[in-house]
């Protein structure tokens, strides 16, 4: 195209002026959604405000574009499993300052703000707080200007909606795409074939060397879709890529022709379930092999991709450690590392060494967790059989790595066997962990609790061979969405008093607020606005669940995935301590509390789905006793998503943050709470120690062993039934939960639950920590008396939170890992 023909064809620039945008939304109104005014539903307006934002974020997601190529610059490539970046619409005008704009468009049309906003489906793109933080450190990337990019799948169900009956947890699929997604663009021109299967063959390549050609293999095709990521008060807006899968061809012709049609779209329906849903179940061998294939179906097209992008720009692949760098959100993105080798191998034909060089030079690890069951391992059989080139590969690199560790330890055959990247036992497995912690040349924690465990114990061996690999990097949140978006009142609040809102880009700013913890009239203030946000969740709850809350309660909220070690059932036996004492002390002096849960269960995890019907089951008998009345509610949340999330932290004044010491490896729930305003409630776990460090030790309530305490106490063959018969309180609730008192239509049902904690070793400890627990919640009560010093607790948790912005763990992965810096 010619500059001149090019030159006509330039868009008209977007304004951000309430003229402008009103024009943007009758014109999608008419052309998009192809509606007349008499005709316009709320999804209607929806879809118009979606697309008059997506022009604006659109062209200055081009002008980022060019200006990241105009500079040269290095660039960084998140690739994760998961980003639960939740809703776009207010977040977006938001960060693109018209929100205000908007907000008085709809007034004038007579529009409820709030009901077209809710009609956005979510998207469902993750589970929980991994995603989370990979959706925040977007945000923060964009906002700090850096030249960062998501590369994940496009879910065309992602996580399941979860809805009780009678109280159990039911799945459905979460069709979140049903009625479009006005916030991504499809690439069908960007497609890469993913192989599975087929052979490995070896040849002489023409310069002398060793090679091998994958062939006769299965193709599934990946095909892009583009989401604008805008930054706060910046004209920065990054891409999250996403990845479809697309059949090879429609269907086979020839089954068509024959009559068998069911056979003729077999392999098109059997390529696209790559990208259908989240997670499959792995607890059968078929639903394993579609987890395996899923996370290769990502790896490889975004691998092929940003080599395609890079050598188009330089020609060469010799430089690409220098201008890419690549990290890896967990090990579910860990096979990246084989691929690349693979394509640096039997695509570019470099020798291993200098392969090795680039890949590890590229790749950093971060590690989520330490629990033997959550680090992955994938069956050498089924690796043979799907990547057989992959296999090799690995195995390859298991090979020098280990005879490196050898001569650096000759005759430690023991070392060898922890530090293989293959476990010998049983079945033969792939250790993801090790594989990315080898390809990397950083590998972080994510609280410092959590690295140094990770130096100290899983990864000790490879912490002597590979001395400051290990690094740090405490995670974050973005107050732009959970505070800005969560907390308008907070925010505001915070803005006026402050006389700006330049703590939105650098929290620590809200140290300005330290002072006013001691002004009455602040406190008072930020006591309504706590006031304020109680009543909208109540009144969301009896919307939702048909349950009417006492919005002057104390509302104890613990909102996290259900899991063993996240210990809601500690919680749960405070409950019924709690229960147990008002029903036989009528005139017992406390303050009345709203126990809030909120959390999904893996389908396939069963004792998970078993406390999500002990919850409720709990709930149904406090709920009715009339004895009780207002002093104790207990309410599960369904289907908890970032939306609902929204809705439950602003409310939050008890965070409850109760892990099994050493389990946790940061929590980022338990950083937006208490940017809320939330006093926490936890053990010296993950972030809690950090959070403690920073809002001052009166204003945490902190309880339990630490971690070098559950240590020894495993150590030291602990003994549940020690406990459960030294505590007449704590054997009169397991025994009321066993015995039938909450579940009288089947009085055996949460055996289960009592026998895991009394004859099958109480892994996580609760019995050990409860006592300590029941007395760190009756400090709770005791303080929740004095509404001024709970505020003035309350308000020094918000001003001291500085530090868990996911702005710094951007700015400290980008200085000490990435090596990038702002453009």
């Amino acid at each position: 195209m010619t500059k001149r023909s090019s030159s006509l064809l330039k868009p008209t620039e977007q304004l951000l002026d309430k003229p402008a945008l009103r024009r943007g939304i009758a014109n999608h109104l008419h052309y998009t959604v192809g509606k007349d005014a008499e005709q316009v539903t709320d999804r209607d307006w929806f879809m118009a405000l979606a697309h008059t934002i997506r022009d604006r974020l659109t062209e200055r997601w081009m002008k980022t574009t060019r200006r990241y190529q105009e500079k040269d610059v290095k660039r960084v490539y998140y690739l994760s499993l998961e980003f639960l970046i939740g809703r776009s619409l207010n977040n977006s005008a938001l960060n693109l300052g018209i929100a205000e704009n908007f907000r008085q468009i709809l007034t004038e049309f007579e529009m409820n703000e709030s009901r077209i906003a809710d009609t956005e489906a979510e998207a469902a793109l993750g589970n929980g707080g991994l995603g989370r933080l990979a959706a925040c450190f977007l945000d923060s990337l964009a906002t700090l200007d850096l030249p960062g990019e998501g590369y994940g799948i496009r879910y065309e169900y992602g996580m399941f909606h979860q809805h009780l009956h009678q109280g159990w947890q039911r799945e459905q699929p979460d069709n979140w795409l049903r009625y479009g997604n006005p916030w991504e663009f499809p690439r069908p021109e960007i497609l890469y074939p993913v192989e599975f299967g087929g052979r490995v063959v070896e040849y002489r390549h023409e310069n002398g060397q060793a090679a091998h050609q994958w062939t006769d293999t299965e193709h599934v095709m990946a095909m892009a879709y583009d989401m604008p990521i805008p930054g706060y008060d910046t004209d920065t807006v990054n891409n999250l890529r996403l990845w479809s899968a697309k059949s090879s061809r429609d269907f086979d012709l020839e089954f068509f022709n024959a009559g068998d049609y069911i056979k003729a779209v077999e392999h098109k329906n059997l390529s696209e379930t790559l990208s259908k849903v989240l997670y499959p179940s792995d607890s059968t061998s078929l639903g394993r092999e579609l987890r395996l294939k899923q996370e290769y179906f990502f790896i490889s097209a975004s691998l092929q991709d940003i080599v395609h992008k890079h050598v188009q720009h330089y020609h060469t692949i010799e430089n690409l450690s220098h201008k890419i760098a690549i990290q890896l959100n967990d090990t579910h993105p860990a096979l990246a590392i084989p691929e690349l080798m693979r394509l640096l191998l039997d695509k570019f034909y470099l020798t291993w060494d200098r392969a090795w060089e680039l890949t590890v030079n590229t790749f950093s690890y971060t590690n989520h967790t330490l629990l033997p069951e959550a680090l992955e391992t994938w069956p050498v059989p089924l690796l043979e059989r799907l990547l057989p080139r992959h296999l090799q590969i690995i195995y390859e690199m298991n090979h020098r790595f280990l005879r490196d560790v050898a001569h650096r330890y000759p005759g430690d055959g023991e070392r060898l066997r922890r530090m293989s990247l293959i476990s010998e036992e049983g079945t033969k497995q792939v250790r993801m962990g090790h594989l990315a912690f080898v390809g990397s040349h950083r590998v972080n924690g994510v609280a410092q609790l959590h690295t140094q465990l990770m130096r100290d114990t899983t990864f000790a061996d490879f912490e002597q061979f590979f001395p400051q690999r290990i690094v740090n990097k405490t995670n974050g949140i973005t107050p732009r969405r959970w505070l800005n978006e969560a907390n308008p009142p907070l925010t505001q609040l915070i803005s006026d008093t402050l006389g700006h809102k330049h703590w939105l880009k650098d929290l620590t700013l809200l140290k300005q607020l330290i002072p006013f913890a001691d002004d009455a009239a602040f406190r008072q203030q930020f006591r309504a606005v706590k006031q304020h946000n109680k009543v909208q969740l109540a009144h969301f709850v009896q919307q939702r669940c048909g349950i009417i809350l006492n919005p002057h309660s104390l509302f104890d909220v613990q909102i996290k995935r259900i899991h063993e070690y996240k210990r809601q059932l500690l919680n749960l036996l405070h409950v019924v301590t709690h229960y147990v004492r008002l029903r036989d002390n009528p005139q017992i002096d406390t303050v009345a509390r709203t126990v809030i849960f909120a959390g999904k269960a893996a389908p396939g995890y069963a004792q998970a789905k078993l406390i999500i019907k002990l919850i409720n089951d709990i709930a149904d008998v406090v709920n009715h006793d009339p004895r009780i009345g207002d002093r104790l509610k207990v309410i599960f949340i369904p289907n908890y998503d970032v939306s609902t999330a929204l809705k439950i932290i602003p409310a939050a004044e008890l965070s409850q943050q109760i892990s099994t010491a050493g389990t946790e490896a940061s929590g980022t729930g338990n950083m937006k709470l208490a940017l809320n305003g939330a006093l926490t409630i936890g053990t010296l776990d993950g972030a809690n120690i950090e959070i403690r460090e920073e809002v001052g030790a009166d204003n945490f309530f902190i309880f339990g062993m630490n971690a070098e305490e559950i240590s020894a106490l495993k150590r030291n063959a602990y003994s549940p039934l020690f406990y459960y018969h030294a505590q007449a309180e704590l054997r009169m609730v397991l025994d009321m939960i066993a015995g039938g008192y909450f579940s009288p239509d089947a009085p055996d049902r949460f055996q289960p639950l009592i026998d895991a904690l009394l004859s099958g070793g109480d892994y996580y400890c609760l019995l050990a920590d409860y006592a300590d627990y029941i007395r760190c919640q009756n400090e709770v009560t005791q303080l929740y008396r004095d509404s001024e010093e709970w505020t003035r607790r309350a308000i020094l948790n918000t001003a001291n939170m500085g530090k868990f912005s996911s702005d710094r763990t951007i700015k400290e992965y980008a200085q000490d890992i990435w090596k990038i810096g702002e453009i």
